[in-house]
C-alpha cells in the first residue's frame, strides 16, 4: 500500500478545540442572518376598515395583477419602520413611559417596580441587552423601612440632554442627570392651605410633567391638587408660575386632578401651547408663554367625566391636538378653532389599569401611534383617525407607552409584561437597533452564566443530609435529580433565588463602625458605661476623705462640711428602693 492511498478523516470537534492562529482572535458577525432573526416573520398587516369586508379583499386581491401585489409588499414592508424588532427584558413590572436623548444613543424606562433603568445602544450587543444602571429615585431610607413609589413619566431635556425629569406617585418632581445622579427637586406644598396659588409646590401625588420645548430651564408638573407648576430649574427648581384649574363640574368644589399636560410650539417662530386634560372631562390651552391667569380657550366636555385622558400631544406645526381618553375614544383638535373637535373615533382604552396610556404623533405629523388593550400598535391616518396599519406587539398583555424617535426612525413600546420592543427597519431607519444588530454576540464567560455559576446562598439555604446518609444534595432519598435552584442575580441586583433572605446592604458607616466585643477588649474604662455614676463616684468616697488628692495643701485648714438641718415644713426625701430581683 502506497502512502498516497492514505485517507485521514477529519475530525470537526478536534478542528473546532484547536486554534487557528496566534494572538487574538477577532469574531466576525453574520450581519445578514441576525437581522433576519430579528425580522417580524408575518407580523405586519394592513388594518381593516369598518366599511370593508374581509370577502370582499380576497376576491378583489385574486384580480390583481403581480405588479400591484409587490408594490403593496413594498409598502408594507418599507413606509414604516415595524419589519424588526428587538426586545429588551430589563423591568419586572409594567412599563409606564420610556425616553430617548435628541441623539438616539441613550434609553431610559420607567416603571411601577420603582426603578429608572439606563440603557447604551453603543455598549449592547446581540447577547447583552441589558441595562447599565438601575435607580430608585424615589427611595428614602429611614430607620424602620425603605419607602418607595411608582415612576409615571421620564423624559430626557429636549433642548439640554444632560438633565432628565423624573415623575413618581409624590408630590416632588426630580431632576437627574444623564447618568442618574440627582441634581435637584421641588418642594412639598402646605396641604393646609386653602389657596393653591400660596403653596410652594404639590399639596399632593403628581401624575405627569414635561419640559419646555425651546426653554431648558423650564419645565411644567400636574399633581392630583388640580394645579400646574412651572419650574425654573437653573435656580434648583425655584416655582416660576402656578396655574390653578377651577374644575366646574358639579360636586367637585372647583378642583380637580389634572391627568395630562403637553407643552408644544410651532417652528414658525409663533408662542407656544400649554395643554393640559382634566378628570373632569375638560380640555385647557393656556398661552405657552403666559400670563397664565386665564386659560385662552377651555372646552368642558372633551371627555367623559370621571374618565381619566392619558393620552395628549400636539402635531409638529403646533396646530393639531389628539387625545385619547378613558372613555373608549381618540379625538383630534385644532387649536385655532378650538371648541369641537375635527374627528373622532372609537378605540378601546387600557386606562381602568393603566392611566398612562399614551398617544403620540409621528416626527413628521403624518401618522398617529397608539396601543391597544390586545398588545397590538395601531398607526392612525392623522387626518380620519382611521387604522392604516396595526401589528402585534405583546399579546394577550396591553400596550402602555410609546415612542418615536425623529432621528432612528424607530418606534420604541413599552407593555403591561414589562418588555420593551424597539420596532426598526433596515431600509428606512438608522443607529439603534441597527448598531447592535451589527455588532459581533459577544462571546459570554461561564461566570457570566447564572445556571453555570455558584451562587452562596445555596451555603446558607442548603439541604439538609438526611440521617440515612444521602450525601448527594443534587439526588433525593429516591434518587430522582432534584430541580436545580435559580440562582444568579437579576438586572437590578437582587438575587433570583426566593430561599435566599434579604440581606441588607452595607453602608460606608457599617463598615468603619466598631461592635460590641471590640470595644471591650481594646478600649480601657469601656465598662464603666454600664455603671451607676452614683456609686461609681460613692466608691471613692473614703478614700478622699482620708487622702485628699486636691485639697491636701488645706487638710489641716479646711473647715468641715456642715449640712443644713431638714426645716419642719420639709419632709425627708425617701431613699430609693435596692432592686433584688
Amino acid at each position: 500500500m502506497e502512502e498516497d492511498d492514505v485517507v485521514v478523516e477529519e475530525n470537526e470537534a478536534l478542528k473546532n478545540f484547536l486554534p487557528r492562529g496566534f494572538g487574538k482572535q477577532e469574531k466576525e458577525a453574520n450581519i445578514a442572518l441576525q437581522f433576519e432573526r430579528s425580522k417580524r416573520q408575518g407580523q405586519v398587516k394592513p388594518a381593516l376598515e369598518e366599511s370593508q369586508n374581509p370577502k370582499d379583499l380576497n376576491e378583489a386581491s385574486d384580480q390583481d395583477d403581480d405588479d400591484e401585489d409587490e408594490d403593496d409588499d413594498y409598502d408594507e414592508e418599507d413606509e414604516y419602520p415595524v419589519s424588526h424588532e428587538l426586545v429588551l427584558k430589563t423591568h419586572e413590572r409594567p412599563i409606564t413611559s420610556m425616553t430617548l436623548d435628541p441623539s438616539g444613543s441613550r434609553l431610559i424606562t420607567s416603571s411601577t417596580d420603582c426603578t429608572v433603568k439606563f440603557h447604551d445602544f453603543a455598549s449592547m450587543t446581540p447577547t447583552t441587552l441589558r441595562a447599565f444602571k438601575s435607580v430608585d429615585p424615589t427611595a428614602t431610607k429611614t430607620s424602620a423601612s425603605s419607602e418607595t413609589h411608582p415612576i409615571h413619566h421620564v423624559e430626557f431635556n429636549p433642548v439640554s440632554p444632560s438633565s432628565i425629569l423624573v415623575i413618581s406617585a409624590i408630590p416632588q418632581a426630580k431632576i437627574l442627570s444623564r447618568d442618574g445622579e440627582p441634581l435637584a427637586e421641588s418642594v412639598k406644598g402646605d396641604m393646609y392651605l386653602r389657596d393653591m396659588h400660596n403653596t410652594k409646590g404639590h399639596i399632593s401625588e403628581i401624575t405627569t410633567g414635561t419640559w419646555h420645548p425651546t426653554n431648558r430651564d423650564l419645565c411644567v408638573t400636574a399633581g392630583t391638587d388640580s394645579t400646574l407648576r412651572i419650574w425654573d430649574c437653573s435656580i434648583r427648581m425655584r416655582q416660576k408660575d402656578v396655574i390653578v384649574h377651577k374644575s366646574r363640574a358639579a360636586g367637585s368644589a372647583g378642583r380637580t386632578r389634572m391627568t395630562a399636560v403637553c407643552w408644544g410650539s410651532s417652528p414658525q417662530g409663533n408662542s407656544s401651547s400649554l395643554i393640559a386634560a382634566a378628570l373632569d372631562g375638560s380640555l385647557v390651552m393656556w398661552n405657552g408663554e403666559g400670563p397664565y391667569s386665564r386659560p385662552t380657550a377651555e372646552i368642558r366636555d372633551a371627555h367623559q367625566r370621571d374618565t381619566w385622558t392619558g393620552g395628549l400631544d400636539i402635531s409638529s406645526d403646533g396646530r393639531t391636538v389628539v387625545t385619547r381618553g378613558g372613555d373608549d375614544t381618540i379625538k383630534l383638535w385644532d387649536t385655532r378653532k378650538f371648541k369641537s373637535p375635527i374627528s373622532s373615533v372609537t378605540h378601546p382604552s387600557t386606562t381602568s389599569q393603566y392611566p398612562t396610556t399614551g398617544i403620540k404623533f409621528s416626527p413628521t405629523s403624518t401618522s398617529i401611534i397608539t396601543g391597544s388593550p390586545d398588545g397590538s400598535l395601531y398607526i392612525l391616518n392623522p387626518a380620519t383617525l382611521k387604522p392604516e396599519h396595526t401589528t402585534p406587539i405583546t399579546p394577550s398583555s396591553q400596550l402602555i407607552s410609546l415612542l418615536w424617535h425623529p432621528k432612528l426612525n424607530q418606534i420604541l413600546t413599552g407593555s403591561a409584561n414589562a418588555e420593551t420592543h424597539v420596532l426598526y427597519n433596515p431600509t428606512i431607519s438608522s443607529r439603534g437597533a441597527l448598531d447592535i444588530m451589527s455588532r459581533a454576540p459577544k462571546r459570554r464567560h461561564i461566570d457570566d452564566d447564572p445556571s453555570l455559576t455558584t451562587d452562596t446562598s445555596i451555603a446558607l439555604t442548603g439541604d439538609i443530609i438526611a440521617p440515612n446518609g444521602n450525601l448527594n444534595p443534587n439526588r433525593n432519598n429516591n434518587g430522582e435529580r432534584r430541580a436545580a435552584p435559580v440562582t444568579g442575580l437579576t438586572a437590578s441586583g437582587r438575587s433570583r433565588d426566593p430561599r435566599r433572605p434579604h440581606i441588607p446592604m452595607t453602608t460606608p458607616f457599617a463598615k468603619t463602625n466598631p461592635d460590641e466585643r471590640h470595644v471591650r477588649d481594646n478600649i480601657p474604662l469601656s465598662s464603666m458605661r454600664d455603671e451607676d455614676p452614683r456609686e461609681a463616684l460613692l466608691k471613692y468616697a473614703e478614700k478622699a476623705e482620708k487622702d485628699p488628692m486636691f485639697t491636701n495643701a488645706w487638710r489641716k485648714t479646711q473647715p468641715k462640711t456642715i449640712y443644713a438641718d431638714i426645716s419642719d415644713w420639709e419632709e425627708e426625701p425617701e431613699k430609693k428602693k435596692v432592686r433584688t430581683g
